[in-house]
C-alpha cells in the first residue's frame, strides 16, 4: 500500500510538472516494479479517470473548459474507449507495447516540428470530432494513456484549430474516454481496484505540488526536461518489453 501511495505521488508530481498525462509516467514505472503490461494499463486508466475528473472540474471553475464544444469529441472517445477491454483481452502485450512506443515517439517528433497556428479558426465540426474521438479513444485508452498526445497534432495540424481550443476539447475528452475505458476494462477483468484507486488518489496530491513547480519553471527549461523524459521512456520501454520482459 505504501509503495502504491509513493508511486501515485510521483506520478502526479511529474504529470503536473511536465504537463503530460499520467499514463506515460505510470505505465513504465509499474512495469519496472513487476506489474504485467495489461495490469499496468488498467491501473493507469483508473488513475487517469480520477485525475481527469478532478483536473477538469478545476478547469471548469476557471472557465477553461467549454463543455458544448467538446461534447462530440468526448462522446466519440467514450465509444472508442468502450472497446478497450476487448482490445486488451485479444491483443498480445508486444503489440500493445508497440502502440505505446509509437505514441511516445509521436510526442518526441512534435518537439522538432513546428506547426504554425492558423490566424482564423474553422467552425466546430461535430461529425469529424466524433470520429477522431472514436479512433483516439480506442487506441490511447487501450495502452493506458489519455489521448491528448494524438488529439493535439490532429486538431491543430489537420483541422487548423487553435491550441487554446484544442486544450479545452482534450480536457473534456479524457473524462469520457477514461471513465468508459475504466468500465470496459473492469468488465474484462483488467482492473486492480486497490492499487488503481490508491495510486489515483495519491496522484492528486503529487499533481498539486507538480503544478506549483511547473509555474516556477521557464518554458525553455520545461521543454528540455520533457524531451529528455520522453526519450528516456521510449528506450526504457523498448528494453523492458522486448529485451527483459
Amino acid at each position: 500500500m505504501l509503495i502504491a501511495i509513493i508511486i501515485g505521488i510521483i506520478t502526479g508530481f511529474f504529470s503536473g510538472l511536465l504537463g503530460v498525462g499520467g499514463g506515460t509516467i505510470l505505465v513504465p514505472m509499474l512495469l519496472f516494479i513487476g506489474f504485467g503490461l495489461k495490469e499496468a494499463i488498467g491501473i493507469s486508466v483508473t488513475q487517469m479517470m480520477l485525475s481527469s475528473i478532478y483536473g477538469s472540474y478545476l478547469n471548469y471553475k476557471k472557465g477553461l473548459l467549454k463543455i458544448k464544444n467538446g461534447l462530440s469529441l468526448a462522446i466519440g472517445g467514450a465509444v472508442g474507449a468502450s472497446l478497450s477491454g476487448t482490445i486488451i483481452k485479444y491483443t498480445p502485450k508486444e503489440i500493445l507495447g508497440a502502440i505505446f512506443l509509437t505514441l511516445v515517439f509521436i510526442a518526441i517528433v512534435r518537439f522538432f516540428i513546428t506547426v504554425k497556428e492558423a490566424e482564423s479558426e474553422p467552425p466546430i465540426d461535430n461529425k469529424k470530432l466524433f470520429f477522431i474521438g472514436l479512433f483516439v479513444g480506442a487506441i490511447a485508452i487501450s495502452v493506458g494513456v489519455g489521448g491528448a498526445i494524438l488529439i493535439t497534432p490532429i486538431l491543430v495540424g489537420f483541422l487548423k484549430y487553435k491550441l487554446k481550443t484544442t486544450v479545452s476539447l482534450s480536457l473534456f475528452f479524457v473524462i469520457f474516454s477514461s471513465v468508459s475505458g475504466f468500465i470496459s476494462q473492469s468488465i474484462a477483468g483488467h482492473i486492480n481496484y486497490i492499487e488503481g484507486f490508491t495510486i489515483g488518489f495519491a496522484s492528486l496530491i503529487g499533481t498539486y505540488f507538480g503544478v506549483k513547480l511547473y509555474h516556477k519553471t521557464d518554458t525553455k527549461t520545461h521543454k528540455k526536461i520533457l524531451l529528455v523524459w520522453y526519450i528516456l521512456i521510449f528506450f526504457a520501454m523498448i528494453y523492458k518489453l522486448y529485451f527483459k520482459g
